[in-house]
């Protein structure tokens, strides 16, 4: 690579970085304000009490293709493994905007679960929005990286990225079945 064609990559590469930050920032903060807000948008119908029952077959989907995604590389099967890890960061992706949507547009559903399990709940609740919150800083650099063949950073990046990836995928499933026999729609 000549001098000229390694800055005009570094270029690039601090344009995609500050894209990913921008995203990682605005996305948490946008479903933030989309939970919290005083008045949902009820013009979209009653087809969007649809979505919770979407996102767990997604986020199953997504936890499956996260867990074969690592099957394919530790038996070195890279190409598989990058398809494999496009399948979930796409389900992932899908996911977002049916979430961003039902939480635009319905009431939360409150748990109504006692004894030992609601504790159990609302512990997996909270370690879910919290490193939702943070999982796309990683997952978006562990994407990049692993699409632009930067294994070493790739590398460095999934350590933290895959392990939050799963959990807040899987978790996603396990709160939506314990909540499920609350939703009214």
């Amino acid at each position: 690579m000549t001098k000229a064609s390694n800055s005009v990559a570094l270029q690039n590469e601090a344009k995609v970085k500050n894209w990913i930050i921008g995203i990682s920032i605005a996305i948490p903060l946008a479903v933030a304000v989309l939970l919290f807000m005083p008045a949902k948008i009820t013009s979209l119908g009653d087809w969007v009490y649809f979505l919770p029952h979407l996102n767990a077959v997604i986020n199953t989907a997504a936890s499956i293709a996260l867990i074969v995604g690592l099957v394919f590389i530790k038996q070195k099967k890279y190409s598989l493994h990058g398809a494999t890890m496009t399948v979930a960061f796409v389900l992932g992706a899908v996911f977002l905007v049916s979430y961003v949507i039902y939480h635009g547009a319905a009431e939360s559903t409150s748990f109504g679960g006692e004894g030992i399990v609601r504790p159990i709940y609302y512990f997996l609740l909270i370690s879910h929005i919290l490193l939702a919150a943070v999982a796309l800083f990683p997952i978006l650099f562990a994407y990049y990286y692993g699409y632009t063949d930067q294994k070493e950073k790739h590398r460095k990046v999934v350590k933290f990225a895959y392990p939050i990836w799963l959990y807040v995928s899987v978790t996603g499933v396990i709160v939506y079945l314990m909540i499920s026999p609350y939703y009214t729609h």
